[in-house]
């Protein structure tokens, strides 16, 4: 499966749009990350922590949304674009949603 954020493929031809596909994660944030991360943002530093679980998140979107165009038959998605939200009370919650438009090239 090819991704690309660019609205073709280079060399390759779109012979056919198969829709619009989407990948949600929502991810929480637990005890020990939310004090890590407390305690970075007092003494500095980066949250290795928050790093972590943004980069799994983001790995799992793709993958859903290349999941979803592979059962429409598309065998690439192109200009694909990917979002982040913190969700939640305290705002303990990491959503990751990645989209584009499934095809088929040649």
């Amino acid at each position: 499966m090819i991704v690309t954020t660019t609205p073709n493929v280079e060399g390759k031809r779109i012979v056919e749009y198969r829709g619009i596909v989407f990948g949600e994660v929502i991810s929480g944030v637990d005890f020990l990350k939310d004090l890590s991360a407390g305690l970075r943002n007092i003494f500095g530093g980066r949250s290795g922590a928050y790093e972590g679980e943004l980069v799994e998140a983001r790995a799992a979107s793709l993958k859903e949304m290349g999941e979803r165009a592979a059962a429409l038959g598309a065998n690439a998605v192109v200009g694909v674009d990917v979002d982040y939200e913190v969700l939640g009370q305290g705002g303990n919650m990491l959503m990751v949603t990645a989209s584009g438009t499934a095809v088929i090239i040649e």
